[in-house]
């Protein structure tokens, strides 16, 4: 029950009490240090370290004195939804309709559509510990059940068959992220097929998340309308087409929530960012410079799984794609946010919490993102091991 505070007025309301999301308060604690002229070594942000790519920022040059730049259909811009959709015929050999592409405000606006389209209030979904915090704080703000279930080492960080029948009650939906944040691991294609066909059987709706499609270093993701297009899929120009601060991103929706999302959507956005729909169509042209980004990903990852070991933090998750690498810290704490914030107050090394990600387990863990610069990241090991080797 909310209560009343000086004004009279009802304090915050129960649907807002989540859970902060503590990587953001980090990147601000970072970013204060770095004001104040002292060295930070930010390896807590999932965003790339590289700007849109060159013809993305002539588009939106071009767009800024040739376009009105009034609002759009809500579902996105025509053009931009028919690029999607061949995108998505490109990679995954997937022919999508057009019209059931919609284009979102950034991928978390897409997670809000769909859950809201897709779900009750009071319905259950599950989701895999860890993941991403959104997943659970936006469900929960909804009056959605979450239902996490255990993916954590033991269980090869993602899940299987046996885990989602063992389920009790059976979910009205089910969240899947591959490649996963905060993990990077993957799930296998077949095993993709095995939980769509499950899902479909049991009257569960699948929400794929492939927002780090393109960042991959044991093979391509799979896309979940290759196995069942009753699923909903949330993709984003965030990660690989380097644009998070543009927030677009998009849906592949089925039919039968088509007409619900575009009435949340009308009504939540009116439209997603016209420029930045505009600049969109030009990343697909871009792929030579977006794959020399997934390069440098690479290289930054072959870095942290070398060095890490070497300064005491040997217990990794697989880092298949995305660009993280989470970590078992728990000979240094057993409270991650506390030891995280202590790091960076010490080294000027920040971090991400495993709090974020698995409110069990997560005390033990810390994420770690080589998105960013490999100078930057072998000072940020360096800083680290000493910190570590002193008792840290």
């Amino acid at each position: 029950m909310r209560g009343v505070g000086v004004s009279g007025l009802t304090g915050p309301s129960a649907r807002s009490a989540v859970a902060p999301f503590y990587v953001m308060q980090l990147f601000q604690e970072a970013e204060s240090r770095r004001a104040l002229g002292l060295p930070v070594y930010n390896l807590a942000i999932g965003q790339p370290g590289t700007p849109a790519p060159a013809v993305v920022r002539e588009a939106a040059r071009q767009a800024l004195s040739e376009h009105r730049l009034g609002y759009t259909g809500a579902l996105g811009l025509p053009q931009l939804r028919e690029a999607i959709a061949e995108h998505t015929r490109a990679w995954y050999g997937v022919d999508v309709p057009p019209a059931n592409v919609v284009v979102t405000t950034g991928s978390s606006g897409g997670f809000l559509a769909a859950f809201l389209a897709a779900f009750n209030a009071g319905d259950v979904v599950a989701m895999p510990r860890p993941g991403y915090p959104a997943y659970r704080n936006i469900l929960a703000s909804l009056g959605c059940v979450v239902q996490e279930f255990e993916c954590g080492p033991d269980q090869g960080y993602t899940p299987t068959l046996a885990m989602l029948q063992a389920l009790d009650p059976t979910p009205a939906g089910l969240i899947l992220g591959s490649p996963a944040n905060p993990t990077g691991a993957m799930v296998a294609p077949d095993r993709i097929a095995e939980i769509a066909a499950w899902c479909r059987a049991s009257g569960v709706r699948l929400v794929s998340d492939e927002i780090y499609h393109g960042i991959s270093y044991a093979g391509p993701g799979a896309n979940a309308w290759q196995f069942d297009r009753s699923s909903i899929v949330v993709n984003s120009f965030s990660k690989y087409f380097s644009m998070t601060g543009w927030r677009v991103g998009w849906l592949l929706a089925p039919d039968e929530l088509l007409d619900a999302v575009d009435r949340l959507v009308a009504n939540f956005t009116i439209c997603p960012p016209t420029l930045s729909q505009l600049a969109a169509l030009a990343a697909f042209d871009a792929h030579a410079e977006l794959e020399a980004n997934v390069a440098r990903y690479a290289e930054n990852r072959a870095l942290l799984l070398q060095a890490l070991p070497a300064i005491g933090l040997d217990r990794l998750a697989p880092a298949d794609g995305a660009f993280y690498v989470y970590a078992d810290v728990s000979d240094y704490t057993d409270n991650s946010l506390v030891w995280v914030r202590h790091v960076l107050a010490e080294t000027g090394v920040a971090l991400a919490p495993g709090l974020d990600f698995d409110a069990v387990e997560g005390r033990r863990f810390a994420r770690l993102s080589f998105a960013g610069d490999l100078v930057e990241i072998e000072q940020a090991v360096t800083v680290l091991g000493k910190y570590l080797q002193a008792g840290g």
